[in-house]
């Protein structure tokens, strides 16, 4: 276990908070990799043998949205009553348990079931919990260190063709149990490096030290300078609030849909073999990758809204590609435009929030947030599922997911930051 003393001998070397950037990314290289990246590989194998139509998948996936939204500001307040680590540690044993459960599945009940499980998991392990920890610890730096984080799914990502192989090689049922064991064997000694805010070690953003001597414990959270923290109530009563989760759940129309059905269209609608498939999808990661650290190193320097609005037009752009390829290269063209619009605007989304309305009750503020992602999360695969479940073809469902991606773009050009509550500025004053 990390104990007090541990974090102040490493700490004389390199600041904890990028300790805890390194453990939240391989977390997420876990959770991408094993379960959000492989499930359209999973669909491939399992549909056959099944028979389930495209839209049984699409539901079951959208149940971890619906799930982050629904349970978001549940997740929220666990978040700041019992800090990341925990509710990190609760989502590991959720994902090892619901890989092996669904390792055994023969009915679509029990698919259900198990996927709800995962899906569990995959929220209260996920990227929210990790978020929480390093928006905590990180001011100046928070981009960078988001982007940091977010470089852990384009891992997983990176990993989608050796998962493939394995499926078609040793049998999907296999990998499940395996992956199951792999989270709680990989997942739970990851998770204790995980802590809530840099105050418990005397610590303050960024690794300024208020005291030569490290703490145990400080009471109050120091801010940094021009940043307010907002209650739930008041930054649900600012337009930024509203405008920056609208936006964020049209850009999820287009990442949710493709991570269902992008490998499906490549291997039915365009003939890709599943390792070619897979190798797209390693291609769209790669450049995710890259993509996050651009987005990273903009968000501190530039305007967030503005750089996060010019990337829904590279969603758009590239959704509409895949829609209407005939040929490898406008697929290439793809994964790099998704990729590069996909990391430089996901890594912005949690950091600006968080200039916007403060530390204190980032968690809760982000859990009312995730009710309205929520519903991209889910329309997203479903619109394309239903779409190629009538039609033979996810042209048309592309086609308007990337026309409302690009409209998108004008809620992030409308989220301009509020003004401090007028009890801060009492207090400022």
């Amino acid at each position: 276990m990390i104990t007090v003393p541990l974090v102040r001998q490493r700490a004389r070397s390199v600041f904890y908070g990028w300790w805890i950037v390194a453990g939240g990314a391989l977390i997420q290289a876990l959770v991408a990799g094993l379960f959000s990246q492989a499930y359209g590989a999973y669909v491939v194998l399992l549909q056959p043998q099944f028979g389930w139509s495209k839209t049984t998948f699409s539901l079951a996936y959208s149940l971890q949205p619906a799930q982050n939204g629904l349970l978001g500001p549940l997740q929220g307040w666990l978040l700041d009553r019992f800090g990341p680590r925990r509710v990190i540690q609760g989502g590991i044993l959720f994902l090892g348990a619901g890989f092996i459960l669904f390792s055994r599945v023969h009915s679509l009940p029990m698919f259900y079931l198990s996927v709800f499980v995962i899906s569990l998991g995959a929220n209260f392990a996920g990227f929210f919990s990790v978020a929480h920890s390093v928006v905590n610890w990180f001011a100046r730096k928070r981009s960078t260190a988001m982007g940091m984080v977010q470089l852990g799914m384009g891992i997983g990502g990176l990993a989608v063709p050796l998962v493939a192989w394995s499926l078609t090689g040793f049998g999907w049922r296999t990998i499940a149990f395996g992956s199951g064991l792999l989270f709680i064997a990989a997942g739970l000694p990851l998770a204790r490096a995980i802590r809530h805010s840099p105050e418990a070690y005397g610590f303050r953003p960024d690794g300024a030290k208020p005291e030569d001597e490290l703490q145990p414990a400080v009471a109050s959270v120091a801010l940094p300078a021009g940043e307010a923290d907002f209650t739930p109530r008041e930054a649900l009563h600012t337009p930024a609030f509203w405008f920056i989760s609208l936006g964020h759940g049209t850009a999820m129309l287009v990442v949710s849909a493709l991570t269902v059905h992008l490998i499906p269209h490549l291997t039915e609608g365009l003939g890709f073999s599943l390792s070619a498939a897979a190798a797209i999808v390693s291609l769209l990661t790669g450049t995710m990758m890259a993509g996050t650290l651009l987005g990273g190193y903009l968000g501190d320097h530039f305007s967030k809204r503005i750089v996060a609005s010019l990337a829904m037009f590279g969603h758009a752009s590239a959704l509409l590609m895949l829609a209407w390829a005939h040929s490898l290269l406008p697929v290439i063209l793809f994964a790099v435009m998704q990729g590069m619009a996909h990391g430089t605007r996901g890594v912005l989304m949690q950091p600006m929030r968080a200039d916007y309305f403060g530390r204190a009750s980032f968690g809760k503020i982000v859990g009312f947030s995730n009710m309205i992602v929520m519903w991209g999360m889910i329309g997203g695969p479903v619109f394309a599922g239903v779409m190629d479940d009538q039609l033979g073809s996810y042209r048309l469902g592309f086609t308007v997911l990337a026309v409302l991606a690009a409209l998108g773009s004008v809620f992030f050009v409308l989220a301009r930051k509020p003004e401090m509550p007028a009890r801060a500025r009492r207090a400022a004053g």
